[in-house]
């Protein structure tokens, strides 16, 4: 059950920013103010005291005040320095009220700086660093923040209980690991909740009868653990009553090609489309599907194919030309490095389609995510990590600079003369003055002067398409920029360098990485930078080999990202809850909302 602040409380609750009971719990007091009686004073210490006004002095530059402590027994001065006409109303003389302010023990007696008059005593009272007045702020916590309120939400008592004594104290005291864990708790079950409810399941009448398992026994190769298990869940997607929405997301080199086979046999008797985001990629994936999908007839779209009808093809692969033609009644849709498309192109594909009812969709990216992501994003749309690779990668990562050059070049040298390639990747196409590395036009003349077969390509080359294609037959040495982060396969690919490495980010790096040792190998990455100084990041990136591992320690040096507002990766962090770190915490929340 929701609870739903009231239409007076509702544009507070926007105020500061929380969309929920359970985010205005996660706002915790920045600090507290002991309003309970003092039973002793304390030099340089805050002082509560319920006292009588004996005698007022005003000065032009103070207010002077005997009072009467009944608490304490005693009788203290309390001065207030630069005052303000107002603040005579609180000092009558007779009167009897309670006063706070800071107690001094000065020249043999006690005086209280600065006394204000207080009308809540007996507790601590919280201070809270939002939009809304403090006053305001407390009422709202005490109306919304209880114990039984946090249960109706959905929290486990246990939680609600830890976060509400965060609010209410008895005594003032750090934050401790239980209170930590409540609330990393609370903020990723709302958030988990939340995306739950934004889920949206559509009926399909076509249903997958494909024999996949026959398939896979005339495969040359065993598929891996991770493909296998990938297969069976895609399997059960699409023989459901629901149309199937299910992100897949392979490290590089993890085999996501022959799942995208599987999925189109798996989807017989009904037709398959799959969009790629270049030419390359799409014609890659159509020799592959022709290779081992030889009872299928398949068909190549791209600008540069001719129109005809598609309606006799069993599988249909493409690039975003698809989104111009008119496309057949498919049952399964399919998306291959979905994040190169938006999700406007995407969503166009699955209403191209001449479909009755929704098609069943499936997106996979080469781009690795925390697994603690994973498994928050699963709230939304189901998904399946392939972690395992086909065989094991061999590639040894070095950080070098200018005095390790010498050394770079008999490398290159040497790996050329075995018949292997060498990809060099910089910043900038043409030069820059704030960036203080070569250009790719800078360096050009070096490589071509002193190495045969030099290719150039980057991203504004309408050619790069075709340059690569060359490049793989014919060439040595490819210059480029991170235009090459995804794409073609290069077998011959033994060496990638890449320039200013600490420009880009870890999984970028993973992905140029990944670019070499495609068919086992022996591989090597290059980390160049002009910078002495010890790098972190790229210590921690030389150190490790697995894409889910790089992506966790890519969310320690960047923001998280907020499924919610749209936003991937530099959207808002979590308050409390941290993705590379809370794997089992999100486990917990999986389980409370199952």
């Amino acid at each position: 059950m929701r609870l739903l602040p009231n239409n007076e409380d509702a544009d507070k609750f926007r105020r500061i920013s929380a969309g929920s009971v359970i985010e205005l719990s996660l706002i915790i007091p920045a600090s507290f103010e002991d309003r309970r009686l003092s039973a002793a004073l304390v030099h340089n210490a805050p002082c509560v005291i319920d006292a009588t006004v004996e005698r007022f002095v005003r000065t032009p530059k103070t207010f002077k005040i005997t009072f009467f402590a009944h608490n304490l027994d005693e009788v203290i001065e309390g001065i207030v320095f630069h005052p303000k006409p107002y603040m005579m109303h609180a000092f009558i003389q007779g009167s009897r009220a309670f006063f706070s302010g800071k107690a001094m023990w000065e020249q043999g007696r006690w005086e209280i700086v600065h006394p204000v008059k207080v009308s809540q005593i007996g507790a601590l009272i919280p201070v809270y660093k939002t939009q809304l007045r403090a006053d305001v702020m407390r009422r709202l916590i005490e109306k919304y923040v209880t114990i039984a309120n946090l249960v109706d939400e959905g929290l486990p008592e246990t939680v609600a209980q830890e976060i509400y004594a965060l609010h209410f104290p008895d005594t003032p005291k750090p934050m401790d690991e239980k209170q930590l864990y409540a609330l990393k708790f609370a903020e990723l079950y709302d958030y988990m909740r939340r995306l739950r409810l934004k889920r949206r399941f559509h009926p399909t009448r076509y249903r997958g009868r494909g024999d996949v398992d026959k398939w896979i026994k005339t495969l040359p190769f065993e598929l891996t653990d991770d493909q296998q298990k990938t297969i069976r869940e895609i399997r059960h997607d699409l023989g459901g009553p629901n149309a199937a929405r299910r992100m897949i997301v392979g490290d590089v080199g993890c085999g996501k090609t022959m799942v995208i086979l599987a999925s189109a046999v798996l989807m017989r008797p009904h037709r398959t489309i799959l969009m790629a985001p270049t030419t390359i990629l799409a014609a890659q994936l159509y020799e592959e599907a022709c290779k081992f999908l030889p009872d299928l007839k398949i068909a190549l779209v791209t600008n540069a194919t001719k129109k005809g009808p598609l309606e006799g093809y069993d599988f249909i692969i493409g690039t975003h030309a698809l989104l111009h033609r008119d496309l057949p009644e498919s049952g399964l849709v399919m998306v291959d490095e979905q994040h190169r498309f938006g999700t406007a192109q995407r969503h166009a594909l699955t209403k191209l389609t001449d479909n009755e009812t929704s098609p069943h969709t499936l997106q996979f990216s080469a781009t690795p995510i925390p697994r603690t992501q994973a498994m928050i994003d699963s709230a939304h749309i189901d998904v399946s990590l392939i972690q395992q690779t086909p065989f094991t990668k061999n590639i040894a990562t070095s950080l070098i600079g200018k005095s390790d050059f010498p050394a770079l070049l008999e490398h290159i040298r040497s790996e050329i003369a075995s018949d292997h390639q060498v990809l060099i990747v910089y910043p900038l196409v043409e030069q820059s003055e704030t960036i203080d590395y070569q250009s790719i036009d800078e360096a050009r003349g070096y490589w071509e002067k002193n190495f045969k077969n030099v290719y150039v390509t980057h991203g504004k080359d309408r050619e790069k398409e075709a340059v690569l294609l060359e490049f793989r037959e014919k060439g040595s040495i490819l210059l480029a920029t991170t235009v090459v982060e995804v794409g073609i396969s290069l077998p011959r690919l033994s060496t990638v360098v890449i320039v200013g490495a600490e420009r880009l980010g870890l999984s970028t790096l993973h992905q140029l990485r990944g670019r070499v040792s495609r068919t086992g190998l022996e591989g090597y990455c290059y980390l160049y930078s002009n910078r002495t100084d010890k790098n972190e990041r790229l210590e921690a990136f030389r150190a490790c080999t697995s894409g889910f591992d790089i992506a966790a320690l890519d969310l320690k040096f960047r923001s998280s990202g907020d499924l919610l507002e749209g936003s991937i990766q530099s959207g808002k962090k979590f308050r409390w809850a941290d993705m590379g770190n809370d794997e089992k915490i999100v486990r917990d929340v999986k389980k409370r909302l199952a």
